[in-house]
């Protein structure tokens, strides 16, 4: 907290802040002293800061999380550079979703989390090697094997990585649990329930149902890719939300995007919100087949959301406070006085956009979120103050239709 003799280290100034944890969306100041936020309001004084900046335009956001990205770069063929996307994406956290097992954890600690200056963390996938097979042409997956999918060995990993490790992650689907389908899931939440830890499930091609892993997942656990297109759907052939989704969420199961290169249809995701089935988080499935397209990133994901209908502040909330909590991470995903200052700036477009869904249908939306900086503990990041100038941001795919 703030003594009233203490001066401020930087003002950022007249910003439009969405904090969805306190309730603000509107024009605020922010003010941080010594990497936390010691003061927000509407007209601080600027005089008692050692530096104003004037963000005016710019939407404020608590640092973006992104629940669900595959960041084992270099050693896994799917990995993608953490902080090229954190950076390009103006997002403070970077949670690996099961790229490595109890056998290669450690070096996705020692080589990818210990030399990046991004927040990241890792849900510790129940097959032993991690993912290997990522290809839905590709008859096997990691989860097919019941001599991989060792619980003691997932404990005894978690356990000495407790500080980064937030869960345990299962894939499930015909190519990627095969004939043992459901016992992975048992088994990945057998390890989960020995930490204290949330199972995070991806679903694919059935078997097994989407109702039937709905049915095993506990209160706090979180169903990746939930707006799949079919098969294995969350709608049925009629356009009608399944009955299992609801019933899950009401126990307190979670639901999450997570793009990547099969896991989000236009159509699924416009008839479950029509039907009032909006996602709980906001997640990219980034890797090194869906980086380029077509989900990119958080940020462009976020996007495509908001395209279909989502508000930009609820948006904001599933990128933030949502997956903050499905973290358990109460210092993370707000902006309240005391708690650690990663803020997004993000420029918000309004401009015809074409965005494209994973069977290559088009939706043309009016608002693009773009990257304009980031703050981790109070500091700008230099390769995130202008991102929107890059390559990335520049190209064909992201060329505005005025």
């Amino acid at each position: 907290m703030l003594m009233p003799s203490e001066r401020y280290d930087l003002i950022l100034a007249g910003g439009h802040l969405m904090d969805p944890r306190n309730g603000i969306d509107g024009r605020r100041d922010i003010a941080i002293q010594g990497g936390r936020i010691a003061a927000v309001g509407e007209n601080l004084d600027r005089s008692n800061a050692d530096e104003v900046r004037d963000v005016a335009g710019l939407i404020l956001t608590p640092g973006l999380i992104d629940i669900h990205t595959h960041i084992y770069h270099k050693a896994t063929f799917y990995g993608v550079d953490p902080d090229l996307i954190a950076s390009r994406s103006a997002t403070a956290t970077l949670v690996d979703a099961g790229s490595a097992g109890a056998g290669n954890f450690a070096g996705l600690r020692h080589f990818i989390f210990t030399c990046s200056r991004f927040r990241l963390l890792a849900y510790l996938n129940i097959s032993y090697p991690g993912i290997f097979a990522f290809d839905r042409d590709l008859l096997v997956g990691e989860a097919s094997f019941r001599e991989l999918l060792s619980v003691e060995r997932c404990v005894q990993v978690a356990e000495e990585n407790r500080d980064v490790i937030v869960g345990v992650k299962v894939r499930l689907g015909s190519n990627t649990s095969g004939s043992i389908g459901l016992e992975a899931l048992d088994r990945a939440v057998a390890a989960a329930e020995r930490l204290n830890l949330p199972v995070m499930s991806h679903i694919g091609r059935p078997p097994p149902s989407y109702p039937e892993l709905l049915a095993r997942l506990r209160p706090g656990d979180i169903l990746t890719h939930c707006y799949r297109p079919q098969p294995n759907a969350p709608v049925d052939a009629q356009g009608m939300v399944l009955d299992s989704l609801f019933a899950a969420r009401e126990r307190g199961v979670l639901f999450d995007i997570g793009h990547g290169m099969g896991a989000f249809g236009f159509e699924s995701a416009g008839q479950a919100l029509a039907a009032g089935f909006p996602p709980d988080i906001i997640s990219s499935d980034v890797h090194s087949m869906s980086v380029n397209g077509p989900a990119y990133d958080l940020l462009h994901t976020m996007s495509k959301l908001i395209a279909c209908g989502v508000a930009p502040k609820s948006a904001v909330a599933m990128a933030t406070y949502a997956p903050a909590r499905a973290l358990g991470r109460n210092d993370l995903g707000h902006l309240s006085v005391g708690a650690v200052a990663d803020i997004s700036l993000i420029e918000q477009v309004e401009a015809r956009f074409p965005f494209v869904d994973v069977v290559g249908l088009n939706r043309t939306g009016t608002t693009l979120l773009r990257p304009h900086g980031l703050l981790l503990a109070g500091k700008f990041t230099s390769a995130a103050a202008r991102a929107w100038e890059s390559e990335y941001y520049s190209c064909s795919c992201h060329s505005l239709m005025r």
